[in-house]
């Protein structure tokens, strides 16, 4: 596998979930923090989103927006006050249709344009309807790669000419599967939303002019040192293999490794190869010497030995403790 493939595999849980919502009136949901990651696709129309904590968001059609962390937020037909926003409806009780809309929600200063264009819209009966697909996905979070855990709050992708096309593909493919439910659909929708986030998170890898990850994954020896260990980390890697996998000298890759990774390729090794082996112990019944051989170790107590010094538990004890959602 490679990186950003498995730094999804090894936190990914259960099966995503999603709605597709249609409004067109005054209306105003929240979203309240979640163990996982949330996402909305702005099929068409337009709206705002309100992060807790942070600056609304305006989205229109096409926009793609990813809140990793699981950030509780507020989406609205306008911008919104804070009492307005307190009132906010579940939106699970939203999205079903069935409660009256809230007030209109008061516009703050900066956005008084804005709510009054989009006011002066309603009046005239010229409001468009905004359809949304809202979802999300189930994280365990105790293990996260440090490339999941280094995006921001909030991962905004504006439709633009030319930019994102497998992003818009996929999206264009759900749209298609949400609207006719074909035969296989069962299947399809949830592997579709699966893609939908490796292709969100690899848009922003593409952009992102700040994270370290980023910079990992744009430099050649970094990066193929990178792939060869995700590839097979139960290889007999040593770092003058890495390196000549790598294409330069030991020196070079152990200073661009540590510097962009943030730890040295081998320390880097082990810790991958204990969070695959607690990824394994978490989602399947193999017996510990098959997950032993499988992450790079030459006996179970081996890996016990090295499970616990980094997780402080051990391997059997780390099983029974955790529940895997069906």
């Amino acid at each position: 596998m490679d990186v950003v493939s498995d730094a999804i595999s090894a936190v990914r849980v259960g099966r995503p979930s999603s709605d597709r919502v249609r409004d067109g009136g005054r209306w105003c949901a929240r979203l309240a923090p979640y163990e996982g990651a949330g996402f909305h696709i702005v099929l068409r129309g337009d709206c705002w989103l309100l992060p807790d904590g942070g600056e609304p968001v305006a989205l229109g059609a096409g926009d793609a927006v990813l809140l990793p962390h699981g950030t509780g937020h507020v989406i609205a037909d306008a911008p919104a006050d804070a009492e307005t926003v307190a009132r906010a409806v579940p939106f699970a009780r939203w999205a079903d249709g069935s409660l009256p809309r809230p007030p209109r929600p008061a516009p703050r200063a900066r956005d008084a344009e804005t709510a009054r264009d989009a006011e002066t819209a309603r009046e005239a009966g010229t409001a468009r309807e905004v359809e949304m697909l809202c979802g999300k996905y189930r994280l365990d979070r105790r293990h996260t790669h440090p490339l999941l855990a280094e995006l921001p709050p909030l991962v905004h992708l504006p439709a633009r000419d030319g930019a994102h096309p497998e992003l818009r593909a996929a999206i264009g493919l759900l749209e298609g599967e949400l609207d006719e439910r074909r035969p296989g659909a069962s299947l399809a929708l949830p592997s579709l939303l699966d893609l939908l986030f490796v292709y969100m998170i690899r848009s922003w890898t593409a952009e992102s002019t700040t994270g370290t990850w980023p910079a990992a994954l744009g430099d050649p020896a970094t990066a193929a040192a990178l792939r060869a260990l995700h590839s097979d980390p139960a290889a007999p890697w040593t770092i003058d293999r890495l390196a000549a996998e790598a294409g330069v000298s030991r020196p070079t890759l152990a200073r661009r490794f540590t510097t962009l990774v943030g730890r040295p390729p081998m320390a880097y090794l082990t810790w991958w190869r204990l969070t695959r082996a607690a990824a394994l112990l978490r989602s399947t019944e193999a017996p510990l010497a098959t997950v032993a051989r499988h992450v790079g170790y030459a006996s179970p107590y081996a890996l016990s030995h090295a499970f616990r010094r980094e997780f402080g538990t051990t391997p059997g004890r780390y099983r029974d403790a955790t529940v895997t959602p069906g």
